[in-house]
């Protein structure tokens, strides 16, 4: 083992954060808690990580459990492919591998949502396999430790970076190694402000030497965020003296796919309320006397990795509510009811916000 191993396990022995899943070497509970922290910070994911544990403390429970119910644990966390993935790799494990975890890199890569990062990840922290992890972090201190300026999302990056892990990766110990690296670049080889005057293998950085820290890694710029312009429609239908509105279950290949929503119209761009109406009347069977517009939202914004939605709510009283009771893709919910469904974090705020729709009598 390398003097700069020795003292990267060194720190970590120390100062790492005591988290739960370093606490033990089940590969169920290292591999939720990977698929949690993709794209997700520690302190986010920690509480959804026990309460997943609490509600599935078996990876059997776990692939037992209906989709809608997965989702709604995981509401908040967003990039919810992660959550159907996480149930489809449970139900591989129970029925491919007869309920025993996979324990080699090649076989845990087969589980659906695994990609090498994660799979290396369980290899080497539950089964002791010297597969190296490279991930954001990793990429960080090995981008600056050897001064290489390769865009790291590159295709020729992804390949020097990955066996530039795999050398430098020990044959003992290639778990603790592994997070010791990573928990390093989480917290002091960090993006913006890296704390290099109490750097503990300062002496073996060469972006340090060049004085080239600050410019490092590389990353080659990434696509344009889109803009989406939703116009979400509340439909109010009161239900002996109960209010109702319609959900309905986002299906296809687009975001939120699983989870609920109102009905909505989507246009290029932000659109005036009159051009709502004649959609409603279009799109959902109304005429223009069979339903009145009581309010609209100011905009809700909410970003996504390259798209943001630009949301508005129309709250929506009906004189009539025939046709959409016909419709078999939208569900008519009390609004007592609503946050039993997993929805997205835009409409979960919406409702947040506004806790008591009004439906009149007609």
């Amino acid at each position: 083992m390398t003097t700069l191993q020795k003292e990267l396990i060194n720190w970590y022995t120390l100062n790492k954060r005591d988290l739960p899943w370093r606490k033990t070497q089940s590969p169920y509970h290292i591999w939720l808690s990977e698929i949690i922290l993709q794209q997700t910070r520690v302190d986010q994911g920690l509480s959804y990580y026990l309460r997943f544990i609490e509600q599935y403390p078996t990876i059997e429970a776990l692939a037992a459990a209906p989709e809608q119910d997965v989702l709604k644990l995981w509401q908040g966390l967003g990039y919810y492919s992660r959550a159907r993935n996480l149930l489809i790799a449970a139900r591989q494990v129970v029925n491919e591998f007869e309920g025993q975890f996979p324990q080699t890199f090649e076989s845990i890569k087969k589980l659906k949502g695994v990609g090498d990062y994660t799979a290396a990840a369980i290899a080497s922290m539950a089964f002791q396999k010297p597969n190296a992890v490279v991930d954001g972090n990793v990429y960080r201190v090995l981008s600056r430790l050897f001064a290489i300026d390769t865009p790291i999302n590159s295709s020729s990056g992804k390949k020097i970076f990955a066996e530039l892990a795999n050398e430098l990766m020990p044959e003992t110990d290639p778990g603790i190694y592994n997070q010791a690296i990573m928990e390093f670049g989480a917290l002091y080889c960090k993006p913006g402000k890296p704390d290099c005057e109490n750097c503990i293998v300062r002496q073996h950085c060469l972006a340090f030497a060049k004085n080239q820290v600050a410019d490092l890694p590389v990353k080659t710029k990434t696509l344009k965020v889109k803009q989406r312009f939703f116009h979400y429609l509340v439909f109010l239908f009161p239900v002996n003296d109960i209010c109702h509105t319609m959900l309905r279950k986002r299906v296809g290949n687009d975001i939120w796919k699983g989870l609920y929503d109102f009905p909505l119209i989507e246009t290029e761009t932000k659109g005036a309320t009159t051009e709502i109406i004649t959609a409603i009347t279009e799109n959902f069977g109304l005429n223009s006397t069979s339903f009145t517009i009581e309010s609209v939202s100011p905009e809700y914004r909410h970003q996504l990795t390259h798209r943001q939605i630009i949301a508005r709510f129309y709250q929506i009283q009906l004189k009539g509510n025939e046709s959409l009771l016909n419709d078999n893709s939208l569900s008519l919910t009390p609004q007592a009811m609503l946050h039993q469904f997993p929805l997205p974090r835009l409409i979960d705020k919406y409702l947040s916000e506004n806790e008591n729709l009004y439906c009149k009598n007609n």
